[in-house]
């Protein structure tokens, strides 16, 4: 059996179930192989009903009494009943999931896991997972130690469970991917189908652990060692040296109205004699909001394009690229530079790709439009994306592959120098293995007279006392104020009492009644996104209640007041993209 043998090869596994596989995206053994379970439980170790105490807890009983209620509140569904064995009987709820009553049979046992706890003035076992007693007894662990895989309907957790019985004898066929020299000593007692074989067939959590250390430590070598593969083929990748001409950027230097901050000149001298060198840079450049990544973008386009090279700067979102194409053009038409943005919103899309292809536009700025297969370029010689983390690895190789269209393929093909950017800080550890084919460029130096960024953690209780009475001596002055929501316009359960936009759009209307209040979520179309920023730019409207799309999107200088409810749901590179808007 071999890792890429398809499926419907396997014995035991029938034309049927190799469909139903695929339509859930396996198509081969290793595919399979790698679908871990997303957590285990201890069937064996269940507590009796009049022995359970407050924590997660494993029970096995019947049901009873199920029924649905409705709530007004948030149009909320209570499904509740009771779980009983012969000691003794407790109450059961799930949020919002009225399904629920269809899935259990009063006569039959299950095992239910979840959190036993005081709510309501009772204690209750709120949302548990099910499953049948029969189906963890007649699998080959004998009721103990068991995965459980995401699934659902027929193509649930014990449908996969046994997809991977069927499996178990050819996991001793499994050959081994790392070197035996590149294995640390700490895990030398494991082999490769060891590990895949525990964490599928377990015996405890200790063997899980082993298991997942060995296969992290696996898939950290398969990146590192892909990323080096990735940083060998491009130094023999050809591209045209963009020779450094310091009178040309001292002409666009004078006419900046500030001066570079120290990182700024360090960075950009980086990028610069990168861009001297007959093989393509691959260089990451990370600050954080208003460090001034931009301006480096710009005078590394400045180069190229003197060097007779065009520039395409790929943004996310059409609002951002516009803000570029304002910012650059200002800055870089005066000094005969040509340039034109290319969003879904560009008139006359023909005549403008027309003038890119003939190498008539020297700078392109726009967002996925770039990267349609009829735009293409003269000698695109320099490729910046802004905000990388928003583009897909095939996207950022479509723009880089552009380069190609005019060439003759007779001739060694140039490749073009890339440059991405991200405000998003990045460990030390993560640039090792994820980014590992790209050199690194921080600016860790902020502008002179930037104002600090003051971070403050807040109660909700505090809202009505604090926080409204600061955002409205900031408004009466003239300032504008994000207010950010986890949520559009309903809760995910009655547990989650994360904000809602609509709700708090509601909330500030009535507080801050003289003011115009903005929405701003995912559900809106691309263009509805776009006017409601634009509305906010404009300061048509002066508070703006949106979800996280914020977090990549204009600048509003007159923005300077941020408000993120709920925030210990987010992550850190989140708060801190939300953190500079």
């Amino acid at each position: 059996m071999q890792l890429n043998s398809s499926l419907g090869e396997i014995k035991g596994v029938g034309p049927k179930t190799a469909e139903a596989l695929a339509a859930h995206g396996f198509q081969t053994f290793k595919d399979l192989l790698y679908y871990f379970p997303r957590k285990y439980e201890d069937y064996a170790a269940y507590t009796k009903i009049s022995e359970i105490r407050p924590g997660k807890v494993v029970v096995r009983g019947k049901i009873r009494g199920l029924r649905n209620i409705h709530t007004r509140r948030r149009n909320f569904t209570i499904t509740q009943g009771e779980i009983f064995d012969e000691t003794g009987a407790l109450r059961v709820v799930w949020y919002n999931q009225a399904y629920r009553i269809k899935n259990f049979k009063e006569d039959t046992e299950y095992y239910f896991t979840g959190e036993y706890d005081f709510k309501y003035n009772r204690y209750q076992l709120t949302a548990p997972t099910a499953v049948l007693a029969s189906e963890v007894e007649e699998s080959k662990q004998d009721g103990g130690f068991q995965p459980i895989y995401s699934g659902s309907g027929r193509y649930n957790s014990a449908w996969y469970r046994r997809i991977f019985a069927k499996l178990r004898p050819f996991f001793y066929q499994i050959p081994e991917l790392l070197p035996s020299q590149a294995i640390p000593i700490t895990l030398t007692k494991l082999t490769r189908n060891q590990a895949l074989f525990n964490m599928h067939f377990p015996e405890s959590e200790q063997e899980v652990e082993k298991a997942r250390t060995y296969l992290g430590y696996e898939e950290l070598f398969e990146l590192i060692l892909a990323s080096k593969l990735n940083q060998n083929e491009v130094s023999k990748l050809n591209a045209k040296s963009l020779k450094f001409n310091l009178i040309d950027i001292k002409q666009l230097l004078k006419t900046l109205p500030f001066e570079l901050t120290d990182a700024q000149k360090r960075v950009t001298w980086q990028i610069l004699k990168d861009l001297e060198k007959t093989h393509p840079m691959n260089r990451l450049l990370q600050g954080d909001v208003g460090s001034g990544k931009t301006i480096v973008s710009a005078i590394a386009a400045y180069q190229a394009i003197k060097n007779g090279a065009q520039v395409a700067i790929l943004a996310p979102t059409a609002i951002l690229a516009t803000q570029h194409y304002e910012g650059l053009s200002k800055i870089l038409q005066p000094l005969g530079v040509k340039t034109t943005l290319l969003i879904s919103a560009t008139k006359d899309k023909n005549s403008v790709k027309a003038a890119i292809k003939s190498g008539e536009i020297d700078l392109v700025i726009g967002t996925h439009a770039i990267l349609t297969d009829d735009t293409t370029f003269s000698s695109l010689g320099l490729c910046i994306i802004d905000e990388q983390h928003r583009f897909g690895v095939l996207q950022r190789q479509h723009l880089l592959e552009k380069s190609f269209q005019n060439q003759n393929p007779d001739f060694q093909q140039i490749s073009p120098h890339f440059l991405a950017m991200t405000a998003t800080p990045i460990p030390r550890s993560l640039q090792l293995t994820i980014f590992g084919d790209l050199d690194i460029s921080i600016i860790n130096q902020m502008p002179k007279g930037r104002t600090p960024i003051k971070t403050r953690i807040y109660n909700e209780l505090n809202l009505k006392d604090v926080i409204y009475p600061e955002l409205a001596e900031h408004l009466a002055a003239g300032e504008q104020v994000y207010i950010i929501c986890r949520l559009i316009d309903e809760a995910i359960s009655e547990e989650d009492k994360s904000r809602t936009v609509l709700e708090t759009a509601k909330l500030m209307q009535k507080q801050f009644s003289k003011y115009q209040i903005g929405i701003l979520h995912g559900k809106l179309k691309p263009a509805e996104k776009d006017q409601v920023m634009q509305d906010f730019k404009d300061k048509k409207t002066q508070i703006l209640v949106s979800t996280t799309v914020v977090e990549v999107g204009v600048d509003v200088p007159n923005a300077t007041q941020i408000v993120i409810l709920n925030a210990d749901r987010y992550g850190l590179a989140q708060l801190h993209q939300l953190r500079g808007r």
